[in-house]
């Protein structure tokens, strides 16, 4: 084989090891049911586990595809993948996962080495990278997180959380839990700081720096299960004074939305974001009525 063959092969080669070390089956965290010891992952060793709380969520930001981790399909223990072109649009709803020691430090997909003290996750089929919120349908907590791996190849499962990413949003004890993920669009010209639209309407997630002169509220969560709704309603008491459930929807499908207000001035509004972000409820919106 010549030199030029081998550098060209080189970016396959690669990529085939880094699915192959990714693909390794994941354990539903420490527990790992029916796995055995060589193969179950755990979590750290409580001496060894930083703030947690101090771990920053990703800003999404307009990154280019990473080098390796996105061939147009691949193949593992048989099933064959596809990876998408562009992650606009994604939305869906499944079970995750979370994996831990077992592959901290080791290669992802992406090329990056694997930290389960950051906000990463895995996926079977979105670009590398790519930046997603996950949601936990069972208490409303979400976290942002940047997509940098491929797995996990587990059916039913749609989503590997890193440890840190999973403690966030309240699975790790439990090992699965079912999620929405959402795919976030990076928009290059937006700026950090946008202004909201005040005219009645419910303005765009995060937008709360202007300052209309009127009362506002931040919609943390809607539930069709009043339980869901009246669990997150408590848990944001412990932090936040105006706290309600609105009750809404079809006679058939009720719908509950959890609001927290009204605010009505910026600093009131900064101070209310910084508290919700700092407890992993970030995905909220802005509405007037």
């Amino acid at each position: 084989m010549t030199r030029q063959v081998a550098l060209r092969l080189l970016p396959a080669v690669l990529l085939a090891l880094t699915l192959a070390a990714c693909s390794s089956s994941r354990g539903p965290g420490p527990a790992g049911p029916g796995y055995t010891p060589e193969e179950r992952d755990g979590a750290p060793h409580p001496g060894r586990i930083p703030d947690l709380s101090r771990v920053p969520e990703p800003v999404p930001r307009v990154e280019p595809p990473s080098r390796y981790g996105n061939p147009a399909s691949y193949v593992v223990f048989g099933r064959r993948y596809t990876t998408l072109d562009s992650a606009e649009g994604y939305r869906e709803r499944g079970v995750a996962s979370w994996y831990g020691t077992k592959f901290h430090g080791r290669r992802t997909s992406s090329g990056e080495p694997y930290d389960m003290f950051a906000m990463t996750a895995a996926h079977t089929s979105l670009p590398l990278p790519t930046y997603a919120r996950v949601t936990n349908l069972e208490n409303g907590r979400s976290v942002v997180v940047r997509v940098n791996d491929r797995g996990p190849f587990v059916d039913n499962r749609i989503i590997d959380l890193s440890y840190a990413a999973a403690h966030r949003i309240g699975m790790l004890g439990e090992g699965t839990a079912r999620v929405e993920v959402k795919a976030l669009i990076p928009e290059p010209s937006r700026p950090e700081v946008m202004q909201a639209g005040w005219a009645g309407q419910d303005a765009p997630a995060g937008q709360v720096e202007s300052d209309p002169g009127e009362p506002v509220f931040l919609q943390v969560g809607a539930f069709s299960s009043r339980v869901n709704a009246e669990r997150l309603r408590d848990r944001l008491h412990a932090r936040l004074e105006q706290v309600a459930v609105l009750e809404g929807g079809q006679a058939d499908t009720p719908l509950y939305r959890v609001r927290v207000g009204p605010l009505s001035d910026v600093r009131s509004k900064r101070e209310t974001v910084r508290i919700l972000q700092s407890m992993g409820l970030g995905d909220y919106r802005v509405v007037t009525d």
